[in-house]
């Protein structure tokens, strides 16, 4: 397990100089965002100082290998709208992504498991096709557009929940609830699917005709045995709910990651921008390791070579 754990900490490297290409790359045809810095009456001369200054004057690879040298010392450059270097602004809103995420994560898992399992065990009936229904309606909801509904519903009209920011959890249950809602729907689905692919196994009937109880075959035999998918699904919505909190973020005006991403955007604050894609990548990264340990400890036949 150390090994494996080591060689992925490894295979980490690879994947982060590639996406420090791609992301310098998109900023580097995103344009100069000296226009942005200066006030509009600047002067050409002045445009050009600032240009050389800043070193975006010089080559596309002497600007990267900079670039590279200062990320492997941890320097992402200094945000020209805060004024102060971009790692520490960006690691300062993490926690607030990390919250979010995982209520809604742990929101979506609490919603998907009982209705996957109900689903698979009543097929065909009206539970199953009201699930089914629901997931799909859920899935093709878009976050900025159920995360409005929410508000104009449980904010405006019932006065139940703060209509934004953060700081009680009175705060985080709409927008927890906003990125929830999709990720619960594709888990309750490919759940589904799981179960009912294991419900017609052979040591399912075996069990029933031993008599054992409907729930302890279901729950300790077939659930048990699902658990492996369950959990490679939520890895993988792991870069669905970071995504999410992109959008979920801005409609809410929560201060995390994804707002502050949508804002450096919009200036071209591109130091904010590659710290804020970086961190997120390593997020992502780490969280699929997480789901590959996991895979060893609910099943010990899985080996790493």
């Amino acid at each position: 397990m150390a090994a494996f754990v080591f060689k992925r900490l490894a295979e980490m490297i690879p994947v982060l100089f590639i996406i420090s290409f791609i992301v310098f790359a998109l900023v580097f045809v995103a344009g100069n965002p000296v226009a942005l810095m200066l006030p509009e009456d600047a002067s050409q001369e002045d445009i050009d100082q600032l240009t050389a200054s800043l070193g975006l004057d010089q080559p596309f690879l002497v600007q990267y290998g900079k670039y590279l040298l200062n990320l492997i010392q941890g320097d992402f450059g200094e945000s020209f709208r805060y004024n102060t270097s971009a790692l520490p602004l960006v690691l300062e809103r993490l926690p607030a992504t990390l919250e979010l995420a995982v209520a809604a994560l742990v929101l979506a898992v609490a919603m998907a498991i009982p209705l996957g399992v109900w689903s698979a065990t009543k097929q065909h009936s009206p539970v199953d096709l009201l699930a089914a229904g629901g997931s799909v309606i859920g899935k093709a909801m878009p976050n900025f557009w159920l995360g409005i509904m929410l508000i104009l519903i449980f904010s405006v009209m019932l006065g139940w929940f703060p209509v934004s920011g953060r700081g009680t959890l009175g705060h985080l249950v709409l927008p927890a609830m906003t990125l929830a809602t999709g990720i619960a729907a594709e888990i309750t689905r490919l759940l589904r699917s799981s179960m009912i692919e294991i419900l017609n196994q052979d040591y399912i009937r075996t069990a029933r005709s031993k008599g054992i109880r409907e729930g302890m075959v279901v729950y300790k035999h077939a659930f048990r045995n699902s658990l492996i998918p369950l959990v490679t699904i939520v890895a993988l919505q792991t870069s669905t709910v970071v995504g999410g909190t992109l959008i979920t973020e801005t409609v809410f005006s929560w201060p995390g990651l994804g707002q502050l991403l949508i804002q450096a955007v919009h200036t071209r604050d591109m130091a904010i921008v590659q710290a804020c894609v970086f961190v997120i990548a390593i997020l992502v990264i780490f969280m699929n390791l997480v789901a590959d340990v996991l895979y060893r400890l609910l099943d010990p036949r899985i080996k790493y070579e």
